[in-house]
């Protein structure tokens, strides 16, 4: 490979990379939105069907989460694509015959990137799935509630019981609710504390793998504080003979 191909490769390589960090950054903004917003569904639903037969405005709110949850998703599936598609053309790159497959870091560059991609994927589908199982389950309670609503407003049901078992079933559904608030936010948290411990170890064994590439380095750091000591010693002792003399001629 001559030297303008080889300059060429380079700013191509640095180029994917630029590229592949950039989405990676996005990818990250936009999960930590994606997750909080999953999270704040099932209070707005809730918030929303209790105020049905009271505010109109609480369709269009509802409406409004699920438009900014589909839009969110569709920029997410999108951001992954594009981020796959740089890491194809990595592999391309790198695969060029007579190029450069042979050097070791940019395998280790391509493997890293392609390590964030499939954890970043693991994370949206996993937070998605979580999403459409609350959904469901939101939807199962609002149909129960709409049709004891139903009931109580056909039959004109006014009994003291009757109410009072309707509001021990809110409280139960809010109680219920709370939990799943919390079981929500526990299992994100849990989730980005193992995705930063993934990113920590393998940012040890990086830095593992360099130290023993270079026993040369260790070699010469090992020399120079060994050299630090002797030198130390050798001053300390002539401070102290310089001093000992010092006194004996004051005294004498």
């Amino acid at each position: 490979m001559s030297t303008t191909n080889m300059a060429a490769g380079s700013s191509y390589w640095e180029d994917l990379r630029k590229q592949a960090r950039q989405l990676e950054n996005e990818l990250d903004l936009k999960l930590v939105s994606f997750s909080k917003l999953c999270t704040s569904y099932s209070g707005s639903s809730s918030s929303s069907q209790g105020h049905r037969t009271r505010d109109s405005r609480s369709d269009s709110l509802g409406s409004s989460h699920d438009n900014m949850l589909v839009a969110m998703t569709a920029e997410l599936e999108q951001l992954l694509t594009n981020l796959t598609g740089v890491n194809e053309k990595m592999v391309e790159y790198i695969n060029i015959p007579g190029g450069v497959s042979h050097n070791a870091a940019l395998m280790h560059t391509l493997q890293r990137h392609r390590d964030i991609l499939q954890d970043y994927s693991h994370e949206f589908h996993k937070t998605k799935s979580n999403f459409l199982s609350l959904r469901e389950r939101e939807d199962l309670l609002g149909s129960v509630h709409r049709d004891i609503e139903s009931y109580k407003s056909s039959t004109g049901v006014n009994n003291r019981k009757t109410e009072l078992f309707l509001k021990e079933h809110e409280h139960l559904r809010n109680s219920d609710r709370l939990i799943d608030n919390a079981i929500s936010i526990a299992m994100a948290t849990k989730e980005n504390i193992t995705f930063q411990r993934g990113m920590l170890k393998s940012i040890q064994t990086r830095v593992t793998t360099l130290a023993n590439r270079f026993p040369a380095i260790n070699s010469l750091i090992q020399k120079i504080n060994l050299r630090k000591r002797r030198d130390s010693l050798l001053l300390g002792g002539v401070i102290g003979v310089c001093t000992i003399l010092l006194l004996l001629y004051t005294f004498h």
